[in-house]
């Protein structure tokens, strides 16, 4: 995100981010009020920002986002006294305007190491207390850890919707996404909290908050209507689980 009272100025540096396909310009700001709700709203990794600002300058802007998202800040400035002030509220670099493109690359590519190694710390101790997890045994699956093409996800449990089995792996169905994980629908199925998670059939495991109504279908079957209006099957196999669990004789 961008915050410069310059128009011209904010131009310079879009187009200079612009030359870097890892880069992506979400914001742009005049002033620093609208900075403030800008970077709550967007929540941007990086923000280049002046220092001085009408009414509202640079550092009253991070003043004011010092207890919500801070993302990583770049100052930007004509004023070298600044300098020492900057580096006191953690500032990553200091550019003196005018800057040309070499000074500028270098101060993204500071940021962005910085990023990808704050990004590695997180994933090694998100892994750390999954591992944690998993050793503690009785503990029940607070979250799933699934890679896919490159990128990591963590998914909480509490976000499961249901869970259906293909083959050698399991899909698991949130409100906005599936994930498609290695494990088969048995071993999860001895993970998850009993109380909260409940096995319909072979092939599905659904979580019970979200269960809105049960129809009557053939052979002792049931078909099970969620709120979100999905439909899945009860086999007469799995329908004392469901039973023992709502103290209810379907």
């Amino acid at each position: 995100m961008i915050v410069d009272d310059e128009p011209l100025a904010r131009e310079k540096i879009r187009r200079m981010v612009e030359d870097d396909p890892q880069m992506e310009v979400i914001g742009e700001c005049a002033n620093g009020r609208e900075a403030v709700a800008a970077v709550r709203s967007l929540l941007p990794d990086l923000l280049i920002l002046d220092v001085e600002m009408p009414q509202f300058d640079g550092f009253a802007v991070l003043d004011a986002l010092k207890s919500s998202h801070l993302p990583l800040v770049i100052f930007v400035t004509a004023y070298d006294h600044y300098a020492v002030d900057a580096f006191k509220v953690q500032a990553l670099d200091y550019l003196l305007k005018p800057f040309d493109r070499e000074r500028f690359a270098a101060a993204i590519g500071h940021a962005k190491n910085h990023l990808r190694q704050t990004r590695k710390d997180q994933l090694d101790s998100g892994l750390l207390d999954l591992l944690k997890q998993i050793g503690a045994g009785s503990k029940h699956l607070e979250r799933l850890f699934i890679k896919t093409d490159g990128r990591v996800f963590f998914i909480p449990a509490a976000d499961i919707n249901w869970i259906e089995a293909e083959g050698n792996y399991v899909n698991i169905h949130t409100a906005t996404k599936s994930y498609l994980l290695r494990e088969s629908i048995g071993g999860l199925e001895a993970q998850l909290n009993p109380k909260e998670f409940v096995r319909i059939h072979r092939s599905t495991i659904v979580k019970l908050s979200l269960i809105k109504e049960l129809q009557t279908w053939s052979h002792g079957e049931y078909r099970v209507i969620l709120h979100d209006g999905t439909q899945l099957m009860l086999s007469r196999n799995y329908r004392d689980n469901l039973q023992h669990i709502l103290g209810y004789k379907l």
